[in-house]
């Protein structure tokens, strides 16, 4: 997914080829009749060809904390050791983005390969786990259809980095094809138990959770047309409101009028079931429409509306942003 220009370390006496690339954005808001400037995440990504067989990816994430107008935070995103062990097929350990839909294995955190300014909503509502600490089988492009799996063991929700906060352990898996170029037809599948006492949303858990993900993608981003929709069916059981289901999906289109210029529009939309108590249990909606000027690979400026309504609440909100991406 990455390419461009990048700082490139080459060590002689062992061939091994480090690249170092950095990505950040710039953003405008205007919400509420307030005007806000800011800036979003500085994303360092690293990655290493050790020799024919291991190779590293680092993704480093510095940004600025809530708590503070002056502070910032550093997050480790990504860390992970891979070994190539036959043809397209790895072994992947480390921290990974959690293979559960295509948005979350495809863009990391440079802001400049987003086709909108931020994420779908189901990020913002945390409906899938974001990343993973375990180990993985991947394959990739494999037959005609371009076949590819990656099946992921690891720590489960409510865990650390560093151990896991139970004997269970959490699976993902997510298998796709590539029938035609710039197609791409994938579904996923998660599977974890949230011990009771986790800290989950920023709450503590008084039950356990088993929870179950079903998601499904399509997405197609040609020479003049951009699709992408992805559906997600979360299945969360606790003893004392049962199975619960929460369907979330969204739908991005754009068209290229110029090589350069792509206008946009993104749907998305969450559906709780009532008594839910994993998930914020209010329905949420949501419709971007926007405009994207792609300077170069590397610089992006975009123009975007946001209309977002949550049922909790009987007003709307109405927001506009606009913000530059750029990779270094």
């Amino acid at each position: 997914m990455l390419f461009g220009i990048s700082l490139v370390i080459t060590t002689d006496a062992s061939g091994q080829r480090t690249r170092i690339r950095g990505f950040v954005e710039a953003n405008t808001t205007l919400q509420n009749g307030k005007t806000s400037f800011g800036f979003g995440e500085q994303d360092l990504f690293i990655t290493s060809d050790l020799n024919d067989n291991f190779s590293f990816l680092g993704e480093s994430v510095f940004k600025y904390s809530n708590s503070s107008s002056t502070n910032f935070s550093v997050s480790i995103e990504r860390i992970v050791i891979k070994y190539n062990f036959k043809g397209n097929h790895n072994l992947l350990i480390g921290k990974h983005h959690t293979p559960i839909n295509y948005w979350n294995d495809n863009y990391h955190h440079g802001r400049v390969f987003f086709p909108t300014v931020g994420r779908p909503l189901l990020f913002e509502e945390q409906i899938i786990p974001i990343h993973t600490t375990g180990i993985a089988l991947q394959g990739l492009n494999l037959g005609k259809l371009k076949f590819g799996y990656n099946i992921l063991v690891g720590n489960g929700l409510g865990s650390r980095d560093i151990s896991d906060n139970d004997k269970r352990k959490s699976v993902s898996a997510t298998f796709s094809i590539k029938p035609v170029n710039n197609l791409q037809i994938g579904v996923s599948y998660y599977n974890d138990a949230i011990a009771a006492g986790s800290e989950i949303h920023g709450k503590i858990l008084e039950e356990k959770i088993k929870q179950k993900l079903y998601a499904a993608s399509i997405s197609y981003f040609g020479n003049s047309i951009e699709l992408l929709a992805e559906g997600i069916m979360a299945n969360n059981d606790a003893n004392s409101v049962g199975n619960l289901k929460s369907y979330i999906y969204y739908v991005y289109a754009g068209i290229k009028i110029k090589p350069k210029w792509i206008p946009y529009f993104r749907y998305d939309k969450i559906n709780f079931q009532e008594k839910e108590i994993y998930f914020d249990s209010h329905d949420v909606e949501s419709f971007v429409v926007g405009l994207r000027h792609e300077v170069n690979y590397l610089t992006v400026v975009k123009l975007e509306y946001q209309n977002l309504k949550r049922e909790s609440s009987d007003e709307s909100i109405d927001k506009i942003s606009a913000q530059i991406a750029i990779g270094f």
